[in-house]
């Protein structure tokens, strides 16, 4: 099986991180200690105001976009707890050497699609937060928010946030009813079915290259 994201998965992606990276005015810092609603929205207009003045992102530059990611988007995410959802069952029967090598390599496939939404931001992208129906004592929380754009409908976009010793931590998004997570976890199934734990992470390794 040829390793790919469906359109599908591209567009979750994409709207997803338009919600780390959207904005719409004078903005705090983000407070992963904070309410875990504040915390979405402040991180979102955090890297906006990056994404807004720096000329490199619009023009492609990987290298910089890869900066951009690595100080303002990846902060804020549990790549371990994504990676492990997404490999399921297959995640126990992994050794601790695949676990990091799995962690690893799925890390660079979704720092690999971000980097090319960068550059797709717009100074007419904006982000709503909506009411938090959640418990903000709780552990496991679903941030809310709503993502527009000029000439287009808006996204409703959700957040899953769990509360970690470094505060709160995104470890998966759903964009109109479709959860990161639940996307990878199919794909990982078949090509682990296909080729075991060491062939998902030579697919993830070359997708990456």
């Amino acid at each position: 099986m040829r390793f790919s994201i469906t359109s599908l998965l591209q567009r979750l992606v994409f709207t997803g991180l338009l919600g780390m990276a959207a904005a719409t005015a004078a903005q705090a810092r983000p407070d992963p200690n904070g309410p875990p609603d504040a915390f979405v929205l402040a991180a979102a207009n955090e890297t906006l105001d990056v994404l807004k003045a720096d000329g490199s992102v619009k023009a492609g530059n990987t290298a910089r976009i890869n900066e951009v990611v690595d100080q303002h988007i990846l902060p804020f995410v549990n790549f371990q707890k994504t990676t492990r959802l997404a490999a399921g069952r297959y995640w126990r029967q992994a050794t601790e050497q695949q676990k990091t090598a799995l962690a690893e390599a799925f890390r660079g496939t979704l720092v690999r699609t971000y980097s090319g939404a960068l550059t797709r931001v717009t100074p007419s992208t904006r982000i709503t937060g909506l009411p938090f129906r959640g418990d903000a004592k709780a552990d496991d929380v679903v941030v809310r928010t709503l993502i527009s754009q000029s000439n287009s409908q808006p996204v409703g976009v959700d957040y899953r946030l769990e509360k970690t010793a470094q505060g709160w931590k995104i470890y998966d998004m759903n964009v109109e009813g479709i959860w990161l997570i639940e996307n990878y976890r199919n794909q990982f199934a078949q090509q682990i079915n296909q080729n075991g734990i060491d062939g998902l992470i030579q697919a993830l390794n070359q997708r990456n290259k």
